[in-house]
């Protein structure tokens, strides 16, 4: 599948500059507009290395698999980017996401929690693992 969409490619990438040159060498002419050839072979060599590196960009973004949906965020960790007082932007791995505190405000460099969301914003609040532990603790301890 990736050799056959590389030979597409190229071969697209071939007809463009095929099309340009003939423009170039007998369309420009005819409307009193003339390129040296050296211009026109660096031009074609400019296009042709173009190509190859945004061809070679794009399938690799491509081909990587998403970090993380929208729909299984609940629970996932972030570090905060833009402090949310109470709307902001955070940081799951490598994404951004605009988000909500569902309490207080929290500042630039703390880590969060998702707890929901709400439309296309994620609802947060601070992750505090100390007082998760303690809960826990607590309520192990209330159980006997």
């Amino acid at each position: 599948m990736r050799k056959s969409r590389l030979i597409l490619t190229v071969l697209a990438t071939s007809l463009e500059e095929i099309a340009l040159a003939a423009f170039i060498l007998w369309g420009l002419p005819r409307l009193g507009v003339k390129i040296p050839l050296g211009g026109l072979i660096a031009m074609m060599a400019g296009l042709a290395a173009y190509g190859i590196i945004s061809y070679r960009l794009g399938i690799r973004a491509l081909m990587r698999k998403p970090l993380a949906g929208l729909t299984d965020m609940a629970g996932c960790k972030g570090k905060v980017i833009e402090p949310l007082a109470p709307v902001g932007i955070i940081r799951i791995s490598s994404e951004l996401w605009e988000a909500k505190s569902t309490d207080h405000r929290i500042e630039v460099g703390e880590e969060v929690i998702v707890v929901g969301r709400d439309g296309l914003r994620l609802m947060v609040h601070k992750c505090n693992p100390g007082l998760e532990e303690g809960s826990q603790a607590e309520s192990s301890s209330g159980d006997n």
